[in-house]
């Protein structure tokens, strides 16, 4: 038979969309400095930074070290991306027709930075971390191949085990290795571990949704792994001292669960080695007990509900600043150095235990509900091109994020959590993607 050559054009319009020698190895060299920034922005936290001479938590020290080095990276990585594309106006273009929340998000942060300029407070750093880091990276994961992203998820995993094995060990060692530190000043009276997240609460948050997103499937490991990581992070949840964590998770977790076993006793089918798995695991169970009972796991579940160190009492309080600060002030913005004293008087020193009440109290109604709404339209944007599944450890995010100061301060908790949704829920395959835009 007699072969069918391509036209002419057709040779030619596939020889220029081919990548060059060059151009390959560059974007070799751009997929792994992704993994590293994954890396950076998941393992990285201040009180690592801080045993690498960076006070990054402080107040002292170059205001370049307050700023994350995942968001530098990150800048980097927009910037070349834009020379890559050699008409930057064409990728400019397509962050806002694809990604409109995600600009907006990265937008409000800037316009908090200039309002928190203006005003003369402190914390500048803490709108770029929060919310542009967080804005960029889904654009900066816009179109990425799904080697790439599985890389991506490889290092997300990884990061992930080496936090719950690290916590473990700080509770059965008593030594915290990376704690939270206030111009080098950790909190001794805080013996929860810290691992590679820093704050224990946003360690038990990213956690927890990890939790729920290897519940609900996310993510490419095998049952059994599957299975062990859950197991592994349920135990380390107690480390870091969630407790809201640890009832969300029990909560939302085992709904998931008897779901799930409802289906499959109502097919009537149920797989021989899933069968085999749970039975074993019964008999490892006793012996896991005991030995978690040797190590105090227990005493510390019940010392983390049975005494909180006032933070229920911190809860009522922060309500009550609201008395003293004018309805104007809370609409436009009130007074920093109003809120800071009433703040000391009510013993609110570790901060206000919930996001949206603390950027009430620092940037007024008005700012703080456009960034709510900026948030909420990110993570609808988000969700919106994740496979099924992603909204559980979205629904325990919000919740968990407004059980202590959260986005409020300044953190890269959201942008590590849409780096989690974006790897582990990958969108449908790129054919249904073209259907869907036909």
């Amino acid at each position: 038979m007699r072969s069918i050559r391509q036209p002419a054009y057709a040779r030619r319009h596939d020889a220029a969309a081919r990548p060059g020698p060059v151009l390959r190895v560059l974007l070799r060299l751009e997929s792994a400095a992704l993994s590293g920034w994954a890396l950076l922005l998941v393992g990285v936290s201040g009180g690592l930074l801080w045993v690498l001479g960076l006070n990054y938590e402080g107040i002292t020290g170059s205001a370049a070290s307050k700023i994350h080095p995942a968001t530098y990276l990150a800048v980097i990585l927009i910037g070349w991306s834009l020379m890559r594309a050699g008409n930057p106006v064409i990728p400019v273009a397509g962050a806002l027709n694809r990604r409109p929340a995600s600009v907006l998000l990265a937008a409000c942060g800037v316009l908090l930075l200039a309002l928190i300029a203006a005003r003369g407070g402190a914390g500048l750093a803490g709108s770029i971390d929060t919310f542009v880091l967080a804005g960029l990276v889904p654009i900066l994961l816009l179109d990425r191949d799904a080697a790439t992203l599985g890389r991506l998820e490889t290092v997300f995993h990884l990061v992930m085990l080496a936090n719950a094995l690290l916590g473990l060990f700080e509770l059965a060692s008593g030594q915290r290795f990376f704690p939270y530190r206030f111009d080098g000043v950790a909190f001794e009276s805080d013996t929860r571990s810290a691992a590679l997240q820093g704050h224990p609460l946003a360690n038990a948050t990213m956690t927890a949704c990890y939790i729920l997103a290897l519940a609900k499937g996310g993510g490419r490991l095998a049952p059994m792994t599957r299975a062990a990581m859950i197991g592994l992070q349920l135990v380390a949840l107690v480390t870091f001292g969630g407790r809201s964590a640890t009832v969300t998770t029990l909560v939302l977790g085992g709904s998931v669960g008897l779901v799930a076993l409802n289906r499959t006793l109502r097919t009537g089918r149920v797989p021989l080695a899933a069968a085999a798995c749970a039975c074993f695991a019964l008999t490892l169970l006793p012996v896991l007990v005991a030995v978690l009972a040797t190590a105090g796991f227990f005493d510390t579940l019940l010392d983390r509900f049975v005494s909180d160190g006032g933070s229920a009492q911190a809860r009522v309080d922060m309500l009550t600043v609201f008395d003293a600060i004018p309805f104007r002030q809370l609409l436009l913005a009130p007074d920093l150095l109003q809120v800071n004293t009433l703040r000391r008087i009510y013993g609110l020193e570790w901060g206000i235990e919930n996001s949206v009440i603390s950027a009430v109290l620092y940037h007024g109604i008005l700012v703080t509900g456009v960034l709510v709404i900026a948030v909420g339209l990110y993570l609808a944007e988000i969700a919106r091109d994740c496979r099924r599944g992603v909204w559980l450890p979205i629904l325990a995010f919000v919740i968990l994020v407004n059980t202590f100061e959260g986005l409020a301060g300044k953190t890269t908790l959201l942008a590590k959590f849409a780096l989690m949704l974006i790897v582990l829920f990958p969108a449908a395959a790129a054919a249904d993607r073209e259907r869907r835009a036909a």
